[in-house]
C-alpha cells in the first residue's frame, strides 16, 4: 500500500475548539462512586485530561455510545474504566474487546487491579470452540475479536447481559485480516444487546466521524498530548522537528557514535545517554536482529555494574529456555541493553522484552510493526528506521501514513519524559520535504470495512444463520445490511452484498452445511427466551419464495468449531476420497490435507524450494491424497507451498529440534509455534467432523492434534498426557524406560527428579495419585553469584563468558 497525502479533517469534523480544550474536570466532580473517585485520586490521578473532559461532556458516563479517537497516552483506557466502573455500580457487566492476546494480557491485569472495588475481572483467550461459560461469572471480561466471534457462535449466555463494551483499536476494521470478525462481532453484540453502551478507541482514525456514525455513537477527536511530540526528519546529523499543531520546533546535531557511525544506531544512542528509552521501527525481522546487535555494542557502555549484572540473569533466562540462534542472539542483545521484536520470537520472549523494556532493564528494542499495534511501550524518542517495506507484487513500497502515525504515537512516556520525538530518518536531502508531507503534515488513511470479500463473509453467512441473528434471504440481507461495510457503501453494498451471500448459500446448501426449507409454508417455531434470537428476526414476515435457512448439524458443528466452511469441505471430501479408495493415512497424507484448508497459513516458497520439495512429493506421492498435475503450474506452485508448510510440521512432531526446523525453513520459534498450533486446532476439528460423519479416520486426527501440540512422535502420547510433561522431558523419560503413567513407582522419584528436576517430578508423580512425601529431593540452589550489588564488573564479565 503506497503512502498518500490525504485531506485533513476539519476543525469542526474534529470537534476541536479552545472551550473545550481548556477544560480539565477533576475526579471529585465525576458523577462516579465515591469509591471510584478513590480509587483514582489515591493513585496520584486528580484531574482529567482535556481529551478525557471532552468525553465527559459527550456523555460517556450518561451511557451514551461514544468514539474516542485521541493520541497514544491521553489516557483513552481510563476513560473506558471510568464507564465500565460506572456500569459495574449499577449491577451491569462489562466486555473489552482487543485485537492481541498479549493486549488482552495486558488490559486484564489492569483491570484485576479493580478487585479491591469488589469487581472481578477475567480473560478469553483460548481455544475458539469453547463457549467459556465460566468466565461470566467475571466483572469484566477482556477477549480478543475472535474470541468474541467464537463465544457468539458458541451461544455464550452471559453475553445477552452485556452493558458495556469496549473496543480497543477500533481502526483494525479496516484491517483486511482482522476487519471482517470485528465488524460482524460489533453488528451482533448491538443485536443481541440493543441497549448496551458502546465505546470505541483509537489513536488513528482519519474519518472517525463516519464509523462513529454507523455505532449511533458521539465522537470524540483530539490532538492534545500530555507530552509534546516533535515529529521530524533526521539528515546528515541534524535532527529537525516540531510539534505539528502549535509549530514550536525543535532543532538537535545528533553525535555519530558506532563502528559505522550510523544514523539510527546514533540517533537511539543520544537519547539513551539523555535519559530516554528508545523504539526503532525496521522493515523484516533480519534487519531488526541486526540493528539490535550494532546499537548494543555502543549503547552497553552506558550500562552501570548493577545494571549489567540484571540484564545478564534475563539473558541466561532466555537461553535457559531456548537454544535456537534466534535465542542466543537475543540473549547477547540483552546482555548489552537492549533487544529485538518480531512474530517469529516465542510468546514467552517477546513478553521478557516487552516487561524489561517497561521496567528500564532495556534501554532500547528494535521491531518490526509488530509493537506498534496497542501494546503499551512507550519511549523517549521513536525511531523510523525504515519507512519503505518490501511488497511481493509491487517491490518496495512506502509504508501507509496510519502505520506511520502508530508508530510515531509511541513517543513521549508521561510523567516520565519531558517531551517525546518521532524521527524519520532522510537517506537523501530531497527525501525530507517528501517525509514531512507524506507522514508528518498528512491525515492518515480512511478506515474501511474489508467484509465485501466471499471468503470474508462465507463464515459469517453460516454462523449468522446457525445462531438465529437470520433465517431466510431476505433476513440475511437485513442483518448485513446493518454492517459498517453496508452503511459506508450505501445503494452499492446491496448489490455487492446479494451476489455474495448467495455464492456463499450456494456453497454452504451444496456443501451439506443448510438448506432451503421449501416444503413448509411457516417458519420453523422460534424459541423466544433463546438470547441469540433478536425481537427484529421474531417480529419479521417472510415474502413470498422466501424460504427458511436451516443449518444442518454438520453446518451448526462447523460453525462452533470456527472452522471456515470451505475448510470443512476439503478435509470431508479428501478424507471420504482417500478412504474409498482404501489409501493408507500417513502422517504426510494428514498433515498435507490440514494445509490445504484455507484456515492454514503457508510458508513462502523460495526459488531454493522448488528442487528439494518436488522431490519429497514424487517420494511421498503414495501418501499424498490431492496432488495436481505439474501441467498446471499455478496449482503445482500452490500445492508445493502446501507441502513446504506440512514438511515443517513434520519435522515438528518428529521431535526435531527447533534450531534445526529454524535453520532449515528461515523461521523463528514463534512461527513454529503459529503453525503447530494452528494445525492443531484444525487436526481438532477434523476429528470432531470426522467422528460427527462416523468415519473411521477420527481418531488418527485426535492422536495428530496432541501431537501438534507438543511436537512428539506417537510413542510419547501417553507420556504427553501428564501435565507439565512436555516434548523434551518425555522423550528423556521415555528413553529411560517410563513409557506410561504405570510405569512410575514411588522407589523411581530420585531416577525421575534427576530427568526432569525434582519440582517437575513431585508435579508428575502428584499428578499420577502416587504418593512420593519419602522421596523429596531439595531444589538446586540457584546460580551462584546471583548478588549483583556485590559482583565487580570484572565477576560479570567472567560469569557471561562462563555462560556462553
Amino acid at each position: 500500500m503506497t503512502a498518500k497525502k490525504t485531506k485533513s479533517v476539519s476543525k469542526e469534523e474534529k470537534g476541536d475548539s479552545a472551550k473545550t480544550e481548556d477544560i480539565w474536570i477533576p475526579i471529585e466532580n465525576l458523577p462516579v462512586s465515591d469509591r471510584t473517585k478513590s480509587f483514582y485520586t489515591d493513585s496520584g490521578i486528580q484531574k482529567l485530561y482535556p481529551p478525557q473532559s471532552k468525553a465527559i461532556s459527550a456523555g460517556l458516563l450518561d451511557g451514551k455510545n461514544v468514539l474516542i479517537s485521541i493520541p497514544t497516552a491521553s489516557g483513552k483506557t481510563l476513560l473506558a474504566e471510568l464507564a465500565m466502573l460506572q456500569s459495574l455500580d449499577a449491577g451491569g457487566k462489562c466486555l473489552y474487546v482487543v485485537p492481541l492476546r498479549a493486549l488482552a494480557s495486558e488490559k486484564f491485569r489492569r483491570f484485576s487491579e479493580f478487585r479491591e472495588l469488589g469487581f472481578r475481572s477475567g480473560i478469553s483467550t483460548g481455544d475458539l470452540d469453547e463457549r467459556d461459560e465460566n468466565i461470566g461469572t467475571n466483572d469484566i471480561i477482556v477477549a480478543t475479536s475472535e474470541k468474541v466471534d467464537s463465544l457468539i457462535r458458541n451461544e455464550t449466555h452471559w453475553l445477552s447481559q452485556i452493558s458495556v463494551v469496549v473496543l480497543d483499536e477500533v481502526h483494525l476494521l479496516d484491517s483486511p485480516g482482522r476487519g471482517p470478525t470485528l465488524e460482524i462481532v460489533i453488528t451482533k453484540l448491538r443485536r443481541l444487546n440493543p441497549k448496551m453502551q458502546i465505546i470505541a478507541l483509537s489513536a488513528t482514525i482519519q474519518n472517525s466521524k463516519e464509523v462513529a456514525d454507523w455505532m449511533k455513537a458521539e465522537c470524540v477527536v483530539s490532538d492534545w498530548r500530555p507530552t509534546k511530540l516533535y515529529e521530524g526528519v533526521y539528515f546528515d546529523g541534524v535532527f529537525e522537528g516540531e510539534v505539528v499543531h502549535t509549530k514550536e520546533k525543535t532543532v538537535k546535531e545528533i553525535e555519530l557514535v558506532g563502528k559505522g557511525k550510523e544514523a539510527g544506531v546514533s540517533l537511539a544512542a543520544d537519547a539513551i545517554r539523555s535519559g530516554g528509552r528508545c523504539l526503532v521501527f525496521t522493515n523484516s525481522r533480519k534487519n531488526a536482529a541486526g540493528f539490535a546487535k550494532k546499537a548494543g555494542s555502543v549503547i552497553q557502555s552506558y550500562l552501570t555494574v548493577a545494571e549489567q549484572a540484571e540484564l545478564l540473569d534475563l539473558a541466561a533466562e532466555i537461553t535457559d529456555r531456548s537454544d535456537t540462534d534466534a535465542a542466543k542472539t537475543l540473549a547477547v542483545c540483552i546482555r548489552m541493553g537492549v533487544a529485538f521484536h518480531h512474530a517469529g520470537l516465542s510468546a514467552d520472549q517477546r513478553e521478557l522484552v516487552e516487561k524489561s523494556f517497561l521496567a528500564g532493564k532495556i534501554k532500547m528494542i528494535s521491531s518490526t510493526p509488530t509493537l506498534a499495534a496497542g501494546l503499551n511501550l512507550p519511549a523517549r524518542r521513536v525511531i523510523i528506521a525504515a519507512w519503505r517495506r518490501y511488497d511481493s507484487n509491487e517491490g518496495m513500497q512506502m509504508i501507509p501514513v496510519m502505520e506511520y502515525k502508530q508508530m510515531a504515537g509511541r513517543a513521549g512516556r508521561p510523567h516520565l519524559d519531558p517531551y517525546g520525538e518521532s524521527v524519520l530518518i532522510a537517506t537523501k536531502e530531497e527525501d525530507i520535504d517528501k517525509l514531512k508531507e507524506m507522514y508528518i503534515e498528512a491525515e492518515p488513511e480512511a478506515v474501511e470495512s474489508r467484509l465485501g470479500a466471499e471468503n470474508a463473509l462465507r463464515t459469517h453467512v453460516l454462523s449468522t444463520i446457525s445462531n438465529g441473528f437470520a433465517d431466510t434471504r431476505n433476513q440475511l440481507s437485513d442483518f448485513f445490511r446493518d454492517t459498517f461495510f453496508a452503511y459506508q457503501r450505501g445503494l452499492l453494498s446491496t448489490i455487492t452484498l446479494k451476489t455474495v451471500i448467495d455464492t456463499c448459500l450456494d456453497f454452504l446448501i451444496k456443501s451439506n452445511m443448510c438448506f432451503e426449507d421449501k416444503g413448509k409454508t411457516e417458519e420453523p417455531a422460534v424459541e423466544k427466551t433463546s438470547p441469540f434470537v433478536t425481537a427484529d428476526k421474531i417480529n419479521s414476515t417472510k415474502e413470498d419464495g422466501d424460504y427458511p435457512l436451516v443449518p444442518t448439524k454438520l453446518g451448526s458443528l462447523v460453525s462452533k468449531l470456527y472452522l471456515d466452511p470451505l475448510s470443512a469441505s476439503v478435509i470431508l471430501e479428501n478424507i471420504q476420497k482417500a478412504e474409498s479408495e482404501k489409501m493408507k493415512l500417513t502422517d504426510i497424507s494428514l498433515l498435507h490435507l490440514i494445509c490445504m484448508t484455507t484456515d492454514m497459513k503457508l510458508l513462502y516458497m523460495k526459488t531454493s524450494d522448488y528442487i528439494p520439495v518436488s522431490e519429497f512429493a514424487a517420494e511421498n506421492c503414495e501418501h499424498i491424497i490431492s496432488m495436481p498435475p505439474t501441467s498446471k503450474p499455478a496449482e503445482f506452485d500452490w500445492f508445493l507451498g502446501e507441502l513446504k508448510t506440512a514438511i515443517l510440521l513434520y519435522r515438528w512432531i518428529s521431535e526435531t529440534p527447533e534450531n534445526e526446523i529454524s535453520k532449515e525453513f528461515d523461521v523463528g520459534e514463534g512461527d513454529i509455534r503459529q503453525f503447530s498450533e494452528t494445525a492443531a486446532w484444525i487436526a481438532n476439528a477434523g476429528a470432531r467432523l470426522l467422528k460427527m460423519t462416523g468415519s473411521p479416520s477420527a481418531g488418527l486426527f485426535s492422536d495428530l492434534e496432541l501431537r501438534l501440540q507438543y511436537g512428539a512422535s506417537i510413542q510419547l502420547l501417553p507420556l504427553l498426557k501428564i501435565r507439565g510433561i512436555g516434548r523434551v522431558r518425555a522423550r528423556k523419560l521415555y528413553n529411560a524406560g517410563f513409557k506410561s503413567k504405570e510405569s512410575f513407582k514411588p522407589a523411581d522419584f530420585s531416577t525421575v527428579a534427576g530427568l526432569v528436576g525434582p519440582k517437575i517430578a513431585g508435579q508428575v508423580y502428584r499428578e499420577i495419585g502416587i504418593d512420593a512425601s519419602g522421596y523429596v529431593i531439595e531444589e538446586k540452589k540457584k546460580r551462584s553469584g546471583d548478588d549483583s550489588e556485590s559482583e565487580s564488573s570484572g565477576q560479570i564479565q567472567k560469569r557471561f563468558d562462563d555462560f556462553f
